[in-house]
């Protein structure tokens, strides 16, 4: 509807409660003969008399009463939608967010999901993004806000909430020579076939996953790129690749046939971040945030629920 034929049902709604044209036109703050003007116009619209007018009484027709009685709800709803929608735009608010995520998203996450849209009324609308693009979407607009691995050096990009830190662990296959130790040094990485993901990550981001040689500058092969984690313990269990993945997602994704080990002298742990477009940096997101930090070190105990998952593969 435009909105002459809004003015004209709000002035018709204002007549049936009125039944007085002048009184009617002192509520809408215009005059009489605009209010025939808006009245006429919509019998016109409708094709049936809608009020009767005498030198004595104004009155509905019942034609009239029967339209009142059914525009009067779908008006009043119309109302509500664009009240709120002032509120939002008032307080520069979203009804939805639309966040991006690799890998899954878990307890202390949802809560925080959960918190928002019970707190201050914002949805949030989840969407998986592929392993080798963690920025794209969300560049692009098609996001608000992504859950990714760190660093973030895009000078377009924020980082709002930095998750707490976990130990990377390296996926072998179960018959590989180094499956029967405890653990493997930074070093056994040079002699190994390392997975990398597939995408438009910068080199940084890249080399956060896996770095290009190990600490005594022994290059790390990578000759095989994935796309989704199952693709990768898939190419692991065959025997002949292997993957950096952080604790928490070896422990949700635990098979027969691979096995984590801990590296001992790797420098970085694997960290998630939530981040956002700087020059799109919505109150909710800060919300979420501040959300996400309770949920972590507040409301929700680390130690007693599961921790977000995370991977790394250049």
């Amino acid at each position: 509807m435009n909105q002459v034929q809004v003015q004209q049902i709000e002035c018709l709604l204002a007549l049936a409660e009125e039944l007085h044209f002048g009184r009617t036109a002192a509520r809408l703050g215009c005059s009489q003969s605009r209010v025939s003007q808006l009245i006429s116009a919509l019998e016109s619209r409708v094709g049936a008399r809608l009020v009767e007018r005498t030198s004595r009484r104004v009155a509905l027709t019942r034609f009239g009463a029967q339209f009142v009685e059914e525009v009067g709800p779908a008006y009043a709803a119309l109302d509500t939608v664009f009240s709120r929608a002032r509120e939002r735009a008032r307080r520069g608010a979203l009804c939805e967010l639309r966040i991006g995520f690799h890998g899954s998203v878990y307890e202390e996450i949802t809560v925080a999901f959960r918190r928002l849209r019970a707190q201050h009324e914002v949805t949030v609308l989840l969407s998986e993004i592929p392993l080798g693009s963690p920025f794209s979407d969300l560049l692009d607009g098609r996001l608000d806000a992504v859950v990714v691995e760190l660093p973030v050096r895009e000078p377009a990009l924020t980082v709002g909430y930095r998750f707490p830190p976990q130990d990377q662990l390296l996926a072998v296959a179960a018959s590989h020579p180094l499956a029967v130790g405890d653990e493997v040094h930074v070093e056994d990485l040079a002699s190994l076939d390392v997975l990398y993901r597939r995408g438009d990550a910068p080199d940084y981001w890249l080399n956060a996953r896996v770095p290009p040689a190990t600490p005594a500058g022994m290059p790390i092969r990578s000759t095989t790129g994935i796309a989704t984690i199952q693709e990768g313990l898939a190419l692991v269990a065959g025997g002949d690749h292997a993957m950096l993945v952080c604790r928490p997602l070896a422990e949700r994704t635990r098979r027969e046939d691979v096995r984590y080990l801990p590296v001992d002298g790797l420098a970085e742990p694997s960290q998630l971040g939530l981040v956002w477009r700087t020059d799109r940096a919505a109150p909710q997101l800060t919300t979420l945030a501040g959300l996400l930090h309770d949920a972590f070190a507040l409301g929700t105990s680390v130690e007693s629920l599961p921790r977000p998952a995370c991977v790394g593969a250049r």
